[in-house]
């Protein structure tokens, strides 16, 4: 049915044609007998067949992909995220990893429009694990090590989950090379990238590896100049950021930022970093952070310079002090840690006129938010 519907839809689509960007121009190839075997939608030209597939509303993902091995390659491609951006379809959405209920481990949930109701992933595979890190790579949210709960902090995990969100279903990947929890991690020009954390033994680590998604592989890379946990990272300007965190038990906070350049395989070091922060996220390269200290007040680091500034975060619409951080649509929403009544989510706007910049949102998880990641698909 799916098919006979897209297929009824050509000559709107063709006549649509003019109004698409020069990349997307479809081309209708002279066809001989045979040409449409293993075609994504029989009859139509491929150009066109894709096209169609990317007009589709993203709740019909999982269906789509049951329909052919071809659809569910598509679907699950990084052209088709292109495709659908290029006809103006690609949606943003965050998925939040909240605390289960009745002392379950966390869950992640979909957080819906003001139409929408928020929505329940499957279940994480494996055991119960904290310690973890998460990061989106191509579409697709990556859930790496950490520990296994019932079996305390000394039983660390170098096992790799993917969920794929076009397809509603999770996946075994290829395992670290070490186990690790309480550790940085990013994505940079398309590779997943982890460092420090603690290991097996509860003692601190500066090794450091990269995820291939096209191999599937992780490759162990030059080390931190020194171990850090608790850390975070980021990517600027294609090269991985790691700040925050600790170096020592002794010493203190680890002001410094690491900073590894994939292309000269190298590490140098900025002075000018944060102490401990409970939650961070990156808009419009400036990264935005809620340090451990000063949970009221955002601190603000733009690459290009080193610089920092603070803002500080109202008391409208909450009064809690645990914020975990996300974005949605080029604005920064700050979602409750901390059980109060009456919460309402705080939005930050960078581009608003000064004065105008916070505002109260409706979106919201239905339980306390651990972290959250943003998905376009």
């Amino acid at each position: 049915m799916a098919v006979l519907t897209l297929v009824g839809a050509r000559e709107r689509f063709v006549k649509a044609q003019t109004s698409l960007p020069a990349t997307m121009q479809l081309k209708f190839p002279t066809r001989t007998q045979g040409d449409s075997y293993g075609a994504l939608i029989p009859g139509l030209p491929e150009d066109l067949a894709k096209v169609c597939l990317a007009l589709v509303p993203r709740s019909y993902f999982p269906v789509m992909g049951a329909v052919s091995k071809r659809w569910m390659s598509f679907i699950g491609s990084k052209e088709f995220i292109a495709v659908r951006k290029e006809v103006g379809r690609l949606e943003e959405r965050i998925y939040a990893l909240i605390t289960g209920d009745g002392g379950k481990g966390p869950c992640w949930e979909v957080l819906g429009s003001l139409e929408q109701q928020n929505r329940m992933l499957p279940p994480m595979p494996g055991l119960t694990k904290a310690g973890f890190s998460v990061v989106v790579l191509d579409g697709k949210l990556l859930v790496m090590a950490g520990y296994v709960v019932d079996y305390g902090k000394e039983c660390v995990s170098d096992e790799v989950y993917q969920y794929d969100a076009r397809l509603n279903r999770w996946a075994a990947l290829a395992k670290m090379n070490v186990a690790r929890r309480d550790f940085a991690c990013a994505e940079v020009n398309g590779a997943v990238y982890v460092a420090g954390g603690f290991g097996s033994d509860g003692d601190g680590l500066s090794s450091v590896e990269v995820y291939d998604p096209q191999r599937n592989k992780w490759t162990i890379i030059e080390s931190l100049r020194r171990p850090r946990w608790g850390s975070f990272a980021c990517s600027f300007n294609g090269k991985l950021y790691i700040m925050g965190g600790r170096s020592s038990f002794t010493i203190g906070n680890s002001r410094f930022i690491d900073v590894y350049d994939p292309i000269l395989h190298s590490w140098t070091e900025i002075k000018k970093g944060c102490v401990m922060v409970t939650s961070h996220a990156v808009i419009d390269k400036r990264l935005f952070c809620i340090e451990w200290k000063n949970q009221r007040s955002l601190a603000i680091f733009n690459p290009s310079d080193s610089s920092w500034q603070k803002i500080l975060v109202p008391l409208t619409g909450s009064s809690i002090t645990l914020f975990s951080l996300g974005v949605l649509d080029g604005k920064l929403l700050l979602f409750s840690q901390e059980e109060e009544p009456g919460y309402q989510t705080l939005m930050y706007d960078p581009t608003a006129p000064a004065g105008y910049e916070w505002h109260t949102s409706t979106l919201k998880p239905s339980g306390l938010c651990l972290c959250s990641v943003t998905f376009e698909s």
